[in-house]
């Protein structure tokens, strides 16, 4: 039997050298590129029956160009870089691989609110450049540092990530509110609330669902008004769920006490981009995924996946 032709369009990202795409290629003939270009998709696919992409994106007009892919894998969880519905009237299954990183966003959450809560980088650099070594105090701080027993985390979306949050939030000893559709009932761990209420009620609002058509621009000056002026925004998430001038708004009048964010609404982004130079706002450049244990769990799912597509028994198809 021919082995299929499978190409991974963006692999740099997934294995960047501490991983092996030996599992993919067990399964095929396998061509690795670190980029592509979208004016180079269709060249390096041409005859693959198998494509694999991170954040490539692949659109009608690409699809149609590739006659023969019987198969997409997205090395991801979410898959809007795939136009789904143009592969479901081709029959191609989608797969994405969910799951993988809900113990790395968890900890990527918890980053960004011990930074806005204790500045630990911020005073960690006044160590190096010899302020201890000259304080006339045992100690010091420049900002107020908070403590997070007793306050209330607002969970925006309780999937497997959020429901990782919220366990790492009650370890800290705060309050858990989440909303997520469908609604769930509270109990004594967690109280399901609308979405307002978690924005008026929360000391930390955390973002942790996908991006749908109907939740763009969820954050925006309506909801950022209803947040505490102590209050945080944390968004590991998606970054189109945020409108940016909103939030650098908000934030540089003081309306929120801070802001963490792991994504942007275009990455990398802009250097105009109003949230590169607001105030108490915290940005790294989407790594809340890429710890190596997440990355390998997700290497296995992908291969996973393709190995059950091949075996009949397709799996984690988002386009059934």
């Amino acid at each position: 039997m021919t082995k299929p032709k499978i190409v991974v369009l963006d692999g740099f990202t997934l294995n960047p050298g501490d991983l092996s795409w030996d599992g993919l290629r067990a399964l095929g003939e396998c061509q690795v590129y670190d980029r592509t270009a979208p004016e180079d998709i269709v060249a390096r696919a041409a005859g693959a029956t198998i494509v694999f992409t991170n954040k490539t994106p692949l659109p009608r007009a690409t699809l149609a160009a590739l006659p023969a892919l019987q198969y997409i894998g997205v090395l991801a969880t979410g898959y809007n870089v795939v136009d789904t519905a143009a592969a479901k009237e081709r029959g191609i299954p989608v797969t994405n691989t969910p799951t993988y990183g809900s113990p790395a966003v968890a900890q990527m959450a918890f980053s960004l609110i011990l930074e806005l809560t204790h500045h630990v980088g911020h005073h960690a650099q006044t160590v190096r450049t010899g302020r201890w070594s000259q304080s006339r105090d045992f100690c010091y701080w420049d900002s107020t540092l908070i403590e997070l027993q007793g306050l209330t985390l607002g969970i925006v979306g309780y999937g497997n990530i959020g429901q990782s949050v919220a366990r790492v939030g009650r370890a800290f000893g705060m309050k858990i509110l989440t909303y997520s559709l469908p609604e769930l009932p509270s109990n004594d761990e967690v109280r399901f609330v609308d979405c307002d209420t978690l924005f008026r009620e929360s000391d930390v609002v955390t973002l942790h669902c996908p991006l749908m058509d109907d939740n763009h621009g969820m954050v925006n000056a309506r909801r950022l008004a209803l947040m505490k002026p102590t209050a945080f925004l944390i968004n590991t998430s998606r970054g189109p769920l945020v409108v940016e001038q909103d939030l650098a708004d908000a934030l540089n009048a003081g309306q929120i006490a801070g802001a963490g964010l792991d994504v942007l609404a275009i990455e990398p982004p802009r250097p105009d981009n109003p949230l590169l130079t607001a105030q108490h706002c915290f940005i790294t450049p989407h790594i809340a995924w890429a710890t190596r244990a997440a990355r390998s769990r997700l290497m296995d799912i992908a291969v996973d996946n393709l190995a059950a597509f091949l075996a009949g028994r397709p799996k984690n198809v988002v386009n059934p």
